[in-house]
């Protein structure tokens, strides 16, 4: 490989969440922080950019057809065979702050969000921020441990009052990326019952082979008319301390209602973090590339060693992103397998209950990390089993 992903960088006492949240002899293996170095354009941008020395206010300029706009409308037009315009483009410090925004865009003060749990734990607060119910659908997980939507219990569920759906694909924590077929249903849904559809997309850039993603507003007209779609290369190239995230709404009423939203209160993104979001999206698709080669090896492996290694734990093999949610349940560990693992093991994960209904007895885990953190963290969560055995 030309990319070294081997290479453990130092993050301790760097003000790194992810690091410095825990003791020093705690593996970190919880928030979607990736533990690589960020692809060399992106930090030769950044060096240009600071080497100038002053840091104003950036002008519309610096996000026009010429900039970063026109490069996320041709990556989208490449990988997706999605057709959008510069002008649907609005750029946000992040994709939280941009399902926020859509939910304070169409709150009433009966209004509901629809979310379909064990899901992104952002998603069950937004609708309460925005003074709005929440109503959750669900997932149905089958006897072979996959995830699916139960049709009949989400066209029920919605009632007049459901304003928004908010949809996660592809999916934390569970891994799935929906079908053409899945989507349009999804779509079909919506429409016919007046729901419009956040999609928060910002796994996209992570599918494994064999998978393919799909933004649901590039399927028909008439679901990318009704549909708000977040992207951003934060988890993709490991960008996420620079707050840069893209909205691309088609519907010029519901673009001008997210814009609404947000006067006054979401600023616009920093300038540091459109030059890393122009060169990762122009300049990194060869480190994207080695990255997913490498993350599916750490993918596979895990997978084998959970199943051969750490007996009362399942997995299914995510089909994107690079998180394992892993099923816990049969151990029988109280209160949570989040707490045993951490005080056991030193290993930090994240407790499946934040997730909502259906993710008690997980815990999820971050395998974006070079290989040796990997083993070294998963023979410690073997080790204190073993122990508990005893």
């Amino acid at each position: 490989m030309k990319y070294d992903f081997d290479t453990l960088p130092s993050r301790r006492g760097t003000g790194c969440a992810k690091w410095d949240d825990f003791d020093q002899d705690v593996i970190p293996m919880w928030v979607a922080d990736m533990d690589f170095y960020s692809p060399e354009p992106v930090v030769q941008a950044l060096h240009e950019r600071v080497s100038h020395g002053v840091f104003g206010y950036p002008t519309d300029a610096a996000q026009d057809a010429d900039c970063i706009r026109q490069v996320v409308v041709d990556r989208l037009r490449e990988l997706y065979h999605w057709e959008v315009e510069p002008d649907d483009l609005i750029f946000t410090p992040g994709v939280i702050p941009g399902f926020n925004l859509a939910c304070r865009a169409l709150a009433t003060p009966t209004g509901q969000v629809m979310v379909m749990p064990p899901v992104y734990p952002p998603f069950l607060s937004a609708p309460g921020n925005a003074g709005m119910s929440r109503l959750d659908v669900q997932l149905i997980q089958y006897p072979n441990g996959a995830y699916g939507i139960d049709w009949d219990v989400m066209e029920q569920a919605i009632t007049d009052l459901t304003r928004l759906f908010i949809l996660c694909n592809p999916h934390n924590p569970v891994g799935r990326v929906y079908t053409k077929e899945e989507l349009l249903r999804m779509g079909e849904i919506c429409l016919k019952r007046g729901v419009v559809i956040c999609s928060d997309e910002i796994h996209c850039d992570l599918i494994y082979r064999g998978y393919q993603h799909i933004p649901i507003a590039s399927l028909e007209t008439e679901i990318a008319q009704n549909t708000m779609t977040l992207i951003a290369p934060s988890k993709t190239f490991n960008l996420a301390g620079l707050k840069c995230a893209v909205a691309i709404i088609q519907n010029p009423d519901l673009r001008e209602k997210f814009r609404n939203a947000g006067k006054g209160l979401v600023s616009e993104v920093n300038v540091l973090g459109l030059a890393a979001a122009r060169a990762a999206y122009q300049h990194g698709q060869e480190w994207l590339d080695q990255l997913m080669i490498y993350l599916e090896g750490n993918r596979d492996w895990l997978d084998d060693f959970v199943a051969k290694e750490l007996p009362g734990v399942s997995m299914l093999k995510p089909e994107a992103t690079y998180l394992a949610w892993l099923d816990c349940r049969s151990l029988g560990l109280a209160p949570n397998p989040y707490e045993f693992f951490l005080k056991k093991a030193r290993v930090a994960l994240v407790d499946g209950s934040i997730f909502g209904k259906g993710g008690e007895g997980f815990v999820r885990l971050n395998f974006g990390c070079p290989r040796s953190m990997l083993v070294e963290g998963l023979g410690r969560m073997k080790r204190a089993l073993e122990e508990r055995a005893d």
